[in-house]
């Protein structure tokens, strides 16, 4: 079972792009799309459940809720899970500028705990001077995930430029994952992120990511499993292979409690 984690695709997209997102997601057996901030939340949620009900067998979709403009109540995650269909939610604190531990943000998360539904938490740092990094760190998420301690977390791209705080995070707390987006080309980067997470002993706890439209998941597989090829005749450390294997198999899905029908 491979699930790619990490994909989006605009709510205004052409027939072109969809295409696109759609001929990537074949590398997998499931991808879940995460929905992206625009001014009518509502309107993108809408799209994307049309658009992952086309492809029910190949797409799981999470709404986008900023819970400081969005309703966050029961009623409303029920809507999204039992008339939309969505299977998670996307948060995006940087880019929103939301602390992630917001008042209406604890509703939310208090909801999404009984709902079951897993929140995915965008990491935007690199999006543009408008954002706010204090929020984009992973040592915020410690809060929440102390109140909710059933609520599934998965902390998008490794919590970057964090790394060592989403680490310490995903090994604290059971239901806490962290998305490992590969960006092919940046190959210190990726080198010392595995191994770090080898290090903590939390490789357990990556989740397999394209970010597509940024990366795709054939590309990113190839990368992985090439990883210790990386090095060479180097004499730094490796990881073994199975390790890394098991994070592209890993049924994302069944962690995080979703039923793809």
């Amino acid at each position: 079972m491979i699930v790619d984690c990490h994909t989006h695709l605009e709510h205004d997209a052409d027939d072109i792009a969809r295409s696109a997102h759609l001929a990537a997601s074949e590398t997998v057996d499931v991808c879940i799309v995460l929905a992206q901030p625009a001014e009518s939340n509502d309107e993108v949620n809408a799209t994307l459940s049309d658009y992952v009900a086309r492809h029910k067998e190949k797409m799981v979709g999470f709404a986008v809720i900023e819970p400081t403009k969005d309703k966050v109540g029961l009623s409303s995650l029920k809507s999204i899970k039992e008339k939309l269909r969505l299977s998670g939610a996307a948060l995006y604190c940087s880019s929103c500028g939301f602390h992630p531990s917001h008042s209406r943000a604890m509703r939310f998360y208090e909801a999404a705990e009984q709902m079951g539904l897993p929140v995915f938490f965008h990491n935007d740092w690199d999006d543009g001077p408008g954002g706010v990094l204090d929020y984009a760190q992973p040592l915020l998420l410690d809060e929440v995930a102390r109140n909710f301690p059933a609520l599934k977390i998965i902390v998008g791209d490794m919590g970057r430029p964090f790394l060592d705080q989403t680490l310490c995070l995903v090994a604290k707390h059971e239901n806490a994952y962290a998305d490992l987006t590969i960006k092919r080309g940046s190959i210190w980067q990726i080198y010392n992120t595995i191994v770090a997470a080898h290090e903590h002993d939390v490789m357990d706890k990556l989740l397999f990511g394209s970010g597509f439209p940024a990366g795709e998941a054939g590309t990113c597989i190839e990368t992985l499993l090439g990883f210790n090829k990386l090095l060479g005749d180097t004499n730094l450390p490796t990881v073994p292979r199975g390790s890394i294997r098991n994070i592209i198999e890993r049924n994302t899905l069944e962690l995080l409690g979703i039923r793809n029908e």
